[in-house]
């Protein structure tokens, strides 16, 4: 039985938009912004302790944003490359389509967990 793409598209979309909400990029901007405005002061070295905490969760939920948009990116082109696969008849360039929408499904339920 042959894959049904645009179905594997849609289910995926749907797992990061639940996964979006979990994690709730825009809450986790406004954390992120306030974080880049505490890292930014000054005095932020004064005590070096304080600033390894404010420093690290700045990574780390730069990171997060990151990832999900990243993700988000790729799964919306998915469809582009299999579309460009079809016009050109190319296998190659099918096969590719195939192997980054596998990816980009990893890449959704490592996020997920």
């Amino acid at each position: 039985m042959a894959r049904d793409y645009a179905q594997e598209v849609s289910e995926l979309s749907a797992t990061l938009k639940s996964v979006e909400q979990v994690l709730n990029l825009p809450k986790l901007q406004e954390e992120f912004d306030a974080l880049e405005k505490e890292a930014s002061a000054p005095n932020l070295w004064d005590n070096p302790d304080s600033a390894q905490v404010v420093t690290s969760k700045l990574s780390r939920v730069q990171a997060t944003i990151n990832k999900a948009t990243t993700i988000r990116r790729r799964l919306e082109e998915v469809p582009l490359l299999f579309e460009l696969a079809a016009e050109e008849k190319d296998a190659s360039a099918e096969t590719d389509a195939i192997k980054e929408l596998d990816d980009v499904a990893k890449s959704i339920r490592d996020l997920e967990v």
